[in-house]
């Protein structure tokens, strides 16, 4: 479960980040920067890692 932004430091949020959405350095085989639009995982969830919005309001925005 993605860590929460009010008890969870941004350095928390980014490593959950890293871990949930790994890159493998195999486009072709993972698919990941597609689901985000072209963006690296980290990069479509700044505004979650910065505090800014929670886990599951960023993610509405790539299950579009």
């Amino acid at each position: 479960m993605a860590p929460d932004i009010s008890n969870s430091t941004v350095e928390e949020r980014r490593e959950y980040i890293k871990r949930t959405y790994p890159c493998i350095a195999n486009c072709d085989m993972c698919g990941l920067c597609q689901v985000f639009h072209g963006k690296d995982a980290e990069t479509a969830y700044d505004d979650y890692i910065t505090g800014k919005r929670s886990f599951m309001d960023v993610s509405t925005d790539y299950r579009r």
